[in-house]
């Protein structure tokens, strides 16, 4: 029920709760001859900003390139170009914004990447969203595939259905990634193979400490049957098997895969890193900890993407972000 009531919701604070309560708050904390004309002031750019960021900022897309060292990177794949794009909530992206999911599908393929991966959140609630960009989303192509995993609105938790109904929906999302010919990877993995070498592609399913979401995503079953070494914690001198690990939710990086295995790489998305940047200061602050671009442990890292859509068609200062991750030998 919240994300089917997210966007009007949004527009009643934005353009009336917010602006009301600041002018109130000028007229009467500061000196009567200038404290209404000031709150009037600030009110009508607060409505602005959210103008701005609802028509302007929404529909800004920016790609980001970034380079990522391992000793543990197989000599083949020096070089290897991955593109991560997330957050996508292609519901939103209907009638006159169809054009901004075409763009972003143009502006992945010019990028011409080895392979392409999707972090989470597709739709906004339900799996009809997806029908009409069927046709772009099946063009998404890449020689080493196009991998993806579930976000937490690719489960059926803001659905008011029935369980039934749920489940129903839920295999219905699954079937339409798979139907576009992503490899949706449900706490699975995949090999990528070059000349003798090859690396590990592995996907969980959802898991974040907020127990509302789904905490689906076990790291013992994605990587099941590979054989690994044994996890050191203290760390190792051999090179190990390359591990790039898609988990939705950042908060698991720390909670689940940095202590039950050894992935070198994680991308993430979820947080948009708040939809808003303005003067350094994101919302997001206040809800996680690494909640925008990377994080490391030691050799580990985590890049968490921006993501390209949201729920609420808003971004202030924040574009949405394709992200290009070049692979080097260390």
């Amino acid at each position: 029920m919240i994300a089917r009531y997210a966007v009007p919701f949004f527009v009643i604070v934005a353009f009336f709760v917010i602006p009301l309560v600041t002018y109130f708050l000028c007229r009467y904390l500061m000196p009567r001859r200038w404290g209404g004309k000031t709150g009037l002031t600030i009110a009508f750019l607060l409505i602005l900003f959210a103008l701005y960021g609802m028509f302007v900022g929404y529909q800004q897309l920016e790609i980001h390139h970034y380079e990522y060292s391992s000793k543990d990177l197989p000599a083949a794949f020096d070089g290897y170009r991955i593109v991560q794009f997330s957050d996508a909530h292609i519901g939103t992206m209907t009638g006159n914004r169809k054009w901004l999911l075409e763009r972003a599908v143009d502006s992945i393929l010019a990028l011409r990447p080895d392979m392409i991966v999707f972090t989470g959140d597709l739709q906004n609630v339900y799996p009809e969203e997806l029908e009409e960009h069927l046709p772009q989303l099946q063009r998404l192509k890449a020689p080493d595939g196009m991998y993806s995993v579930l976000g937490n609105h690719d489960y059926p938790i803001y659905e008011p259905d029935d369980s039934i109904t749920k489940e129903a929906n839920a295999k219905k999302t699954q079937a339409r990634e798979r139907k576009a010919g992503w490899t949706l990877l449900m706490n699975e993995h995949r090999i990528i193979h070059r000349d003798s070498d090859s690396i590990i592609i592995a996907g969980m399913e959802n898991w974040g400490t907020v127990e509302r979401m789904p905490r689906k995503g076990d790291v013992a079953k994605t990587l099941a049957g590979l054989n690994l070494p044994a996890f050191d914690k203290k760390g190792q001198e051999d090179p190990l098997p390359f591990i790039i690990m898609l988990q939705h939710d950042p908060t698991a990086w720390r909670e689940k895969i940095l202590p039950q295995c050894h992935a070198q790489l994680t991308l993430s998305g979820h947080t948009h890193g708040g939809q808003a940047n303005v003067f350094g200061f994101s919302p997001a602050v206040f809800g996680y900890e690494e909640y925008q671009g990377w994080v490391n442990d030691g050799s580990r890292a985590m890049f968490i993407s921006t993501g390209l859509g949201a729920l609420i068609p808003f971004r202030l200062g924040l574009p949405g972000e394709i992200v290009v991750i070049t692979l080097r030998k260390q």
